[in-house]
């Protein structure tokens, strides 16, 4: 049942968190919650504020790092049992050497398969202020990639059709809020707190000092990453246009002749977009090797892109073959 007398607006109260969860459309859902406060509040207002069937399932991934994960994930396990969800786990073995970004590859993974398996779209619990931490850290790692893609962000896919975020206009303020109110147990992650990870030191450094020198900046920033999530829609209605065709396997092909009758300012805008339909993301290097190839590359010819990933020629298109495996945003 939605709204159950344990919902916000059953209570009369106005609720960012069940506002943002409330406002998704009637379907079929998989729950991504790592046992942290952000993704338990996130299966608290699910559990509280929608439909029953609306929840496919709670998936939750222990990333082998130690006790704090695995008590996260026992958390998740005893939480969605408590409210008679289905729960999906999966926990990775310890290596030598892993990186976040092995850590965050194989939690989509999984969190991928379980989408396929139960025909669901994936939910995370993502918030405002980690929409802003993504756009600096994009800034800060190489200006010259701050594209309308990087700097929209999770934006750019927040009502697309792989990844619901009802929390992306939510302040993390609100969570903690939400989380207080309602008294939502988590687990705090201890690797939240080390600097040795940029996103920690954007979130507890530079981003309180930018606000203390320039008030408003970090909305200033969201301002602009919004404008850059509307100029990206206008991009795809021109890849849409040009007859784009995504093909099994992590392929496009387009029409190389429409794609020659563009300006090379115009194909800067659309190369890029393109080449994401494959699943491959181009830094500025690789968007004015792919516009050149496109002007003037021949039949037969082909060139390697980032990743695995190579665009080649036929005849009359232009076909960009990326990686089966993507990653998400974040």
């Amino acid at each position: 049942m939605r709204c159950t007398m344990g919902c916000p607006a059953a209570l009369g109260m106005s609720d960012a968190v069940a506002q943002g969860v409330r406002a998704l459309p009637a379907a079929r859902y998989l729950l991504a919650v790592s046992g942290g406060r952000d993704s338990m509040v996130l299966l608290h207002a699910f559990a509280d504020c929608r439909y029953r069937t609306d929840i496919a399932a709670v998936a939750t991934f222990d990333h082998g790092t130690g006790a704090a994960a695995t008590r996260a994930a026992r958390l998740v396990h005893r939480e969605g049992e408590r409210r008679e969800l289905t729960v999906v786990s999966e926990k990775l073995v310890p290596r030598s050497g892993a990186t976040e970004s092995d850590w965050r590859r194989a939690r989509w993974r999984f969190i991928r398969a379980w989408a396929r398996e139960l025909k669901a779209t994936p939910v995370t619990a993502h918030t405002r202020d980690d929409q802003l931490e993504t756009v600096v850290m994009r800034a800060l790692r190489d200006p010259r990639n701050t594209s309308a893609r990087g700097l929209a962000a999770m934006y750019a896919e927040r009502r697309g059709p792989g990844v619901a975020r009802p929390l992306l206009d939510v302040t993390r303020e609100a969570v903690v809020a939400y989380a207080a109110r309602h008294a939502v147990p988590f687990v705090e992650d201890p690797s939240n707190a080390n600097r040795g990870h940029l996103r920690n030191r954007v979130r507890l450094d530079l981003l309180p000092a930018l606000e203390r020198v320039h008030p408003g900046f970090g909305e200033a920033m969201l301002r602009i990453s919004r404008d850059a999530a509307a100029w990206r829609t206008s991009v795809e209605a021109v890849v849409d246009s040009l007859g784009t065709e995504t093909l099994p396997g992590s392929a496009v092909v387009v029409d190389v002749e429409r794609l020659r009758t563009m300006g090379v300012a115009a194909l800067a805008a659309v190369v890029p977009a393109i080449a994401a339909r494959a699943g491959v993301f181009l830094d500025w290097r690789g968007t004015e090797r792919l516009v050149g190839f496109a002007l003037t590359g021949r039949a037969g010819g082909r060139i390697p892109l980032s990743g695995g990933a190579e665009a080649r020629r036929t005849a009359r298109t232009l076909v960009v073959q990326g990686s089966p495996a993507t990653d998400p945003l974040y």
